[in-house]
């Protein structure tokens, strides 16, 4: 959800689709997985009334932006986020309620959740589905002024940086709605701002879509990001009706891919002004009336099968006991835990790990070493990173933040199946463990494939 420079002008020369109206009751269950998806993610919000969330399923964004990240959260909006449960709670009926609020002074709070998992993604061959079911706030008008409901997602290396590497990493805007419009958007953000291959502040949009009743009822809305052709697609869908789609065909292949092929986290919130309600006529104003809430009824996220994502066990499992051969080969695919990455077909056989970018990282459990020293590493790698795109491949012990012992550089190798055996020194080490390979670079763009790791001595 960034800064949009839509004027109200161009919006009301927008058409307006009608879209179908559902009777349904205000708790329902989690929809059953569509066919041949899985659900990977759900939350019916049961629990008891005025409670918050289960914080390890989601993260409470607080303030006025990520820590290091752009002021006001990159949008202008004017609230300050909270964890409390005046903003955000449970209310006993099987929903989430996000409440804007006003206290005496005319300071704004509202609450933003997001995902702890960053890892929702399509794998080669598949496809994944973000749905919610949810209630726009019921206000118009006057009263209205202001209002900015969110439901969406963002690429997953926003979150270690505070979404400064934001709009190349990818942005799906599922549902947005502003100053009580009876209406919906939809929006795909990528590629450089401003201006670049996607419009920038505005997005490639669906323009204003009409969505009667939303403020007053349930509605469904979903994305669909779907790689079983290779002309990937991004659907949107209101109550089950795809009202706008957006195609690879229609970027630069470098923009799609780094805005669509890694993982995601989902986010709800509601916004108070900003650049998107100043498009419409603003607000808040002193008109604005604090207090309406979104009701969300259920999140919930699908994948379907067509390769190894990070939401599935590595088909090349890792040890269940024991160490590991520091002096062997280690299947990257192999590992313990993970951020970020998807395992794939390789042309060399078996699997690789793909899709990896700044703020990645693999881990491998207990590694001996022996008592004799190491001279080195080895990586079987393959880039197809795009001109500029460059990254350091390292290697640390016992702590993702604890200093490398040993790293490569890596630009573009001619393809993302075109491999490469790198070395990088290693300082002298002994004994058994944790082996970190992590992955930085200065920019959002997917840099590497990694195959095997192994040392040498």
């Amino acid at each position: 959800m960034r800064l949009r420079v839509v004027t109200a002008g161009a919006a009301a020369a927008l058409a307006l689709a009608a879209s179908a109206v559902f009777a349904m009751t205000a708790e329902a269950a989690v929809p059953a997985a569509p066919s041949g998806m899985t659900t990977v993610f759900s939350d019916d919000f049961t629990g008891a009334a005025g409670t918050g969330l289960n914080r390890s399923n989601w993260l409470y964004a607080t303030g006025t932006g990520y820590p290091g990240g752009a002021a006001n959260w990159g949008t202008g909006e004017v609230e300050t986020m909270t964890d409390s449960t005046a903003n955000v709670y449970q209310d006993g009926n099987g929903n989430l309620v996000i409440k804007p609020l006003r206290d005496s002074s005319g300071r704004w709070t509202s609450g933003r959740v997001e995902t702890q998992r960053t890892d929702f993604a399509a794998p080669a061959g598949g496809k994944v589905r973000i749905e919610a079911r949810l209630q726009q706030p019921n206000v118009s008008g006057a009263a209205a002024a202001g209002y900015w409901p969110a439901f969406w997602a963002l690429g997953g290396a926003a979150r270690p940086v505070g979404a400064t590497n934001w709009p190349g990493i990818g942005e799906w805007d599922i549902m947005e709605n502003i100053n009580g419009r009876e209406s919906v958007f939809a929006a795909l953000h990528c590629g450089t701002n401003p201006g670049g291959p996607c419009n920038e502040t505005t997005g490639i949009t669906s323009g204003e879509r009409a969505c009667s009743g939303c403020k007053t009822g349930f509605h469904t809305y979903a994305i669909e990001y779907d790689r079983t052709t290779a002309n990937e697609q991004l659907r949107w869908y209101l109550d089950g009706n795809n009202y706008f789609t957006f195609s690879k065909n229609q970027l630069d292949a470098t923009t799609w891919n780094n805005a669509t092929q890694h993982g995601f986290f989902v986010i709800l919130n509601v916004a108070m002004g900003g650049g998107f309600p100043a498009a419409f006529g603003g607000g808040p104003t002193a008109s604005t009336q604090p207090g309406v809430p979104m009701i969300v009824d259920y999140v919930a996220v699908y994948q379907s099968s067509g390769g190894t994502t990070p939401t599935t066990p590595p088909t090349t499992t890792p040890p269940p006991s024991g160490t590991r051969d520091a002096f062997s080969r280690i299947e990257a695919e192999s590992y313990n835990a993970a951020s970020g990455v998807q395992v794939e077909t390789c042309s060399e056989g078996g699997q690789d790990v793909g899709y990896i970018a700044n703020g990645d990282w693999l881990q491998f459990n207990n590694v001996n070493f022996g008592s004799g020293g190491v001279r080195d590493f080895v990586a079987r790698v393959a880039s197809g990173a795009g001109s500029g795109v460059s990254g350091l491949v390292e290697v640390r012990l016992d702590s993702r933040t604890s200093a490398p012992i040993g790293s490569f550089a890596l630009g573009s190798t001619g393809g993302w199946q075109t491999w490469q055996s790198i070395p990088g020194n290693v300082s002298g080490v002994t004994g058994t463990h944790t082996v970190y390979v992590t992955f930085t670079s200065g920019q959002p763009a997917d840099f590497v494939n990694v195959n095997w790791i192994q040392f040498r001595k």
